[in-house]
């Protein structure tokens, strides 16, 4: 077993978009595990844009990366050594082990992987934080019923995708939006979209809405947030009365700095917003997943047996090596992956 890992660091704090300097590759001992840890050498590792807030140094519900510490991910591996009687070498986990090609971690903070469920790299996706996040968001406030409509922008991301897929069983029409021709084909022909707006093709939110009304005439009963920016400016008007908004991300807003908290709202106000709740009696409701983990053995035992029966598609957009994940990052925020982001580390 080599006696050196390798990590990339924060090594500055982001004005605006993050660069390639922000970021620090750096070499360091293999660390031991104590009583009742492991240690695991990582192969895979997701990037999310939540870990775009985590570079701020601001208020939020989880503390930022320090400067000079390892940046926080979600990772499956293998255990290469055991204090735990829980795990032993060979298991294949999923942990919080950060961007880096080993890490330590209790046992009982990791959850090993079931092969029946599928690659490892579902962990990481459909079957992880995202596919949850999705499917939580969804079932719990978005409250669906069969008939309604649903739109959800970035569809064919891990988030999106599920939502639009839960939604399209239980009846819906669903609508996506996506960046770009080719990704709206994918979430047609892949995830069964009924309808996909590319934003990009659209200067403005006025031209957007025009567009998403046509593909929306009975309006929008649900609206599954995940982006903010120019496809909320689009959408908002045309959710009717008794709709529910889910609130994930709002990945569109995040490089403005404190996770987005100084962002423009330009024409949706806050005054109009809170009126439209008002006289429309819309159901707002911001959840961050890491609140509710005691719902994934429900979303496991459902989606689970789905993914590995190909009824629920997934898509991945593998980066291969650690080095490449600051650049990888940098493309996940300008929506250049197609898929779920992951880096492949061994």
């Amino acid at each position: 077993m080599t006696d050196q890992m390798r990590r990339i660091a924060l090594a500055s704090r982001p004005e605006g978009a993050p660069r390639p300097e922000n970021f620090r590759l750096e070499t360091a001992p293999v660390p031991e595990p104590g009583k009742g840890e492991v240690l695991v050498r990582v192969q895979y590792m997701s990037l999310d844009p939540y870990m775009r807030g985590r570079m701020d140094d601001a208020k939020s519900y989880a503390a930022p990366v320090p400067i000079g510490g390892t940046m926080e991910a979600g990772g499956v591996g293998e255990v290469i050594a055991s204090h735990s009687p829980d795990l032993k070498p060979g298991d294949q986990v999923f942990g919080m082990f950060g961007w880096a090609t080993h890490a330590v971690q209790p046992a009982k903070m990791l959850r090993k992987l079931d092969p029946a469920h599928g690659p490892v790299t579902a962990a990481l996706g459909v079957l992880g934080m995202p596919g949850f996040t999705g499917w939580h968001g969804l079932t719990e406030y978005g409250r669906p019923k069969s008939g309604e409509t649903l739109v959800v922008a970035a569809a064919t991301g891990p988030v999106g995708s599920m939502v639009g897929q839960v939604a399209k069983g239980l009846g819906l029409r669903t609508v996506g939006i996506a960046g770009g021709a080719d990704k709206c084909k994918i979430a047609t022909e892949t995830f069964g979209f009924d309808a996909c707006l590319d934003h990009r093709a659209h200067a403005t939110a006025s031209e957007l809405r025009k567009a998403l009304a046509a593909e929306c005439p009975k309006g929008v009963d649900i609206y599954f947030e995940n982006v903010g920016g120019k496809v909320l400016e689009a959408v908002f008007p045309l959710i009717n009365p008794h709709g529910r908004i889910p609130i994930c991300g709002m990945i569109a807003w995040y490089n403005a700095g404190n996770l987005g908290a100084g962002a423009a709202e330009e024409k949706l106000t806050a005054p109009a917003l809170w009126r439209s709740i008002l006289v429309k009696f819309l159901s707002v409701n911001g959840f961050i997943i890491s609140n509710h983990w005691d719902r994934f053995p429900a979303f496991l035992a459902e989606i689970g047996p789905k993914v590995a029966s190909g009824e629920i598609a997934h898509l991945e957009d593998i980066a291969e090596g650690l080095e490449n994940a600051p650049e990888t990052f940098i493309g996940l925020l300008q929506g250049r992956n197609l898929g779920k982001q992951i880096v492949k580390i061994a």
